[in-house]
């Protein structure tokens, strides 16, 4: 494949998000894109063909995106060493999930001392990842892996700037499409990048559609404690009344008041007193997300959207985060704690996590669980709302411990 742009930028990840997302981006901003992944299948269809397709899923129509200028690579090849080398690459960003950040940063280690060693200049590295402070991990891992003579370099020419990013990517069938790599997205997106941790690059970072700020954390939360939260308690709720899809769930009238309830009385709430947000603006937030979840043609399973439940339980994530920040404020919570619970009633025995939970609440009791697995002790607040929703849940829907 031909490489028409100047400045090159290295993905890591050529799943969904990479490929409908984060990949068009830099595509749009004048970036030759190199996905890496460790798929060599994806990664011999990008480098055969000329282009592929983001399918636009909005609510009221469905249009295609031609993407092109891209190609891949396998990222456990020596090759990768010899990009982070080019000065023409100066961004490299990830949508590989929080878990393998850890196995990427030996690499990009590897990638950043060659880099060096070419004198290639200054670069910044981006983690697209569903969790706060995200490249502010992938940075330890990095500089865990990097030999004493990089660290100073790397500290002085590498920018590593946490970001917070937002677009519902479904899993897509591309039946029907003239491509495999044809990925569905929703219309909406938001990638908003901490301005104040990046390198000055030749030519400057210039990524269109995307908002640079110094106030990063107030997005963060806004949108995992939003979005990600309104999410999650769709999902399990949604499960427990025997809802396929998302979509589905929130046309649920009881779901959608509790999530409404959550989003806007307790979670908004503190988050407008928190950050100050404009309550207008705040609210019409909300209801563009709560729309956004009602969008049919993304069809979105409730066992995708919440799997792995204990890590969205993590004290800090989006279920318990906005709960102790309401709390902080004085403001209800028995919608976020209902959500909270409905994780715990989340018997998926197709998702292991779901499955041990549900093994440890067997063997340990509910309360015990709850609080090794929230962090909130035995007798707070927290904890007890927690566990009276779990048990009015568990009473309403016949789910035995």
């Amino acid at each position: 494949m031909s490489n028409q742009s100047e400045r090159k930028a290295i993905h890591f990840g050529a799943g969904n998000i990479g490929r409908g997302f984060i990949g068009p981006l830099l595509v749009e901003s004048g970036y030759h894109v190199i996905f890496a992944d460790v798929n060599k299948d994806i990664i011999q269809k990008l480098n055969e063909q000329d282009s592929y397709d983001v399918v636009i899923l909005d609510e009221d129509e469905e249009y295609r995106d031609s993407i092109s200028d891209v190609s891949g690579m396998v990222s456990t090849s020596p090759d990768i060493f010899r990009e982070f080398a080019d000065p023409s690459l100066d961004l490299v960003t990830t949508a590989v999930g929080p878990t393998i950040l850890e196995k990427i940063a030996v690499t990009i280690a590897k990638g950043l001392s060659a880099r060096r060693k070419a004198d290639a200049g200054s670069m910044n590295i981006i983690a697209c990842e569903n969790m706060i402070h995200q490249t502010t991990l992938l940075r330890n891992h990095v500089f865990d892996s990097l030999a004493d003579e990089d660290k100073a370099w790397v500290e002085e020419n590498v920018g590593f700037a946490n970001c917070s990013v937002d677009r519902i990517v479904p899993p897509y069938d591309p039946t029907g499409s003239d491509s495999p790599l044809d990925v569905g997205v929703e219309g909406f997106y938001e990638w908003v990048i901490d301005e104040s941790s990046l390198r000055r690059t030749r030519p400057a970072v210039d990524l269109k559609g995307v908002k640079l700020t110094t106030e990063l954390d107030a997005y963060i939360e806004r949108k995992l404690f939003t979005l990600n939260c309104g999410h999650a308690i769709i999902a399990y709720l949604g499960f427990l009344k025997q809802h396929k899809t998302i979509d589905a769930a929130v046309h649920d009238s009881e779901i959608r008041e509790t999530v409404h309830a959550a989003l806007w009385n307790e979670a908004g709430a503190a988050l407008i007193r928190k950050h100050k947000f404009d309550e207008r603006e705040y609210k019409a937030y909300v209801e563009k997300i709560m729309e956004r979840f009602a969008n049919p043609r993304l069809k979105d399973e409730v066992v995708r959207v919440g799997r792995e439940p204990l890590r969205k339980l993590a004290k800090g994530d989006r279920l318990l985060g906005p709960m102790h920040m309401a709390l902080e404020y004085g403001l209800p919570t028995e919608n976020l704690a209902k959500g909270a619970a409905a994780a715990f009633l989340f018997d998926n025995p197709d998702d292991k996590q779901a499955a041990d939970l549900q093994k440890r609440i067997k063997a340990q009791g509910i309360a015990k669980v709850i609080a090794e697995g929230t962090g909130c002790a035995e007798g707070t607040k927290e904890h007890e709302k927690i566990l009276t929703a779990y048990q009015d849940l568990r009473r309403t829907y016949q789910r035995p411990n």
